[in-house]
């Protein structure tokens, strides 16, 4: 229920803004609200986290993936992301959150995100995504590049992000991975 209302304003919107490519960049327009902030009247980060959902959202509906997911039965989950933050957002403040798809790896998808303000970067984000059925399963990276196409060769995925994907990984969720603290 956090981002309800927000998630709802956004699919509405989306389907009347201008269409793009699965591979352009989305730039989504907000403004930080009196329950985005934190006791140190900034946009708390936990916020920022939320907000990139609507950003991907809003490139997934105006590209036409949303409808062809959801016709398969497929959903995007985060499986690891990383926020650098550079200058604090304030109430009232508007800032667009761009969003760029930058590739693939063997298991998953890279996507790229940046909190901006009269175009300069206040933060940004990087995070690894994966396809599940809805029926059980993974969506196979094939099965992505043939709905979306082959990613785009321009060095826009850095070599040093398949590496943080790599590292970043936990066991599959049916292996064991115990809290043990070393």
């Amino acid at each position: 229920m956090h981002f309800f209302f927000r998630t709802l304003l956004q699919s509405i919107r989306g389907r009347f803004r201008s269409p793009l490519g699965m591979w352009d960049v989305a730039s989504t327009p907000f403004r930080v609200l009196p329950t985005d902030l934190d006791v140190l009247r900034h946009m708390n980060n936990g916020v920022y986290f939320s907000v990139l959902d609507l950003g991907r959202l809003d490139l997934m509906q105006r590209s036409g993936m949303w409808r062809l997911l959801q016709q398969r039965g497929w959903y995007p989950v985060v499986v690891a992301e990383t926020m650098s933050f550079r200058r604090s957002l304030e109430l009232w403040q508007r800032f667009e959150v761009e969003t760029r798809v930058l590739g693939f790896d063997a298991k998953a998808i890279f996507v790229e995100q940046r909190f901006v303000v009269r175009g300069e970067i206040f933060a940004r984000a990087y995070l690894r995504a994966r396809f599940l059925k809805r029926t059980g399963g993974v969506v196979t990276v094939e099965e992505l590049q043939e709905l979306a196409g082959p990613a785009p060769d321009d060095g826009r995925l850095p070599e040093w992000l398949l590496g943080w994907g790599d590292d970043s990984q936990l066991p599959p969720s049916k292996a064991p991975a115990p809290s043990v603290w070393a």
